[in-house]
């Protein structure tokens, strides 16, 4: 799965076009390596992505096209 669309799905990042820029700016790592929003997302791997002062860190979980609100958390852990 695109890791824009991970995100948003995940609902790390709520919408598509945010995480699409954010990926642009180079906010978001995976595996600690800055990723374009059309990088491949995998179970395992570790995404960071950075909120001004602060970034979130979660490891994936579940690779998921689609997924209820309530369901979202089970994607991904907080590290």
């Amino acid at each position: 799965m695109r890791l824009d669309k991970y995100l948003k799905v995940s609902r790390i990042i709520k919408r598509r076009t945010v995480a699409n820029e954010a990926c642009d700016n180079g906010r978001v790592l995976i595996n600690g390596k800055v990723a374009k929003a059309s990088a491949e997302v995998k179970v395992g791997d570790i995404i960071e992505v950075g909120f001004g002062q602060k970034s979130v860190k979660a490891e994936v979980l579940a690779v998921e096209e689609t997924v209820r609100k309530d369901d979202a958390k089970e994607l991904f852990r907080y590290l």
